[in-house]
């Protein structure tokens, strides 16, 4: 059975469900900063969380890292494994391998509050192609 993951917005449980349409701009996020003016963070040449294709479609990944990357960014940000709900599509957008679905419902909170240090964000960053 695949396990796949979502990072994003605090306080979702078990048996919520993700849909599409939410904003990811904190303030004093460099990243957010970019994608709201039509650009993407380049880090190291690497780019980072370019603006989405799919703003219809809710992004869930098998990689737990890069699902914690995302939780991370969201303010005090949740990891959540999801199952999908619809049609999985996979997405050509990500480094990492993701899909896109309709909606996405929440089987467990996995880490509360996802916090990365430099260090942690140092090794996704290596493995980001």
């Amino acid at each position: 059975m695949t396990r796949y993951w979502h990072g994003g917005n605090a306080g979702l449980r078990p048996g919520d469900l993700i849909e599409p349409g939410h904003t990811r701009t904190v303030d004093g996020c460099a990243i957010c900063a970019a994608r709201a003016n039509g650009e993407t963070l380049l880090v190291d040449g690497h780019a980072i969380d370019p603006a989405t294709g799919r703003p219809d479609r809710v992004y869930i990944t098998t990689d737990r890292e890069y699902a914690r990357f995302y939780a991370s960014m969201a303010v005090l940000g949740d990891l959540y494994r999801v199952e999908p709900v619809g049609d999985v599509d996979p997405s050509t957008e990500d480094p990492f391998d993701t899909w896109t679905v309709a909606a996405a419902r929440v089987v467990s909170v996995y880490d509360r509050a996802v916090r990365l240090t430099n260090g942690q964000r140092r090794r996704l960053l290596a493995r980001w192609p």
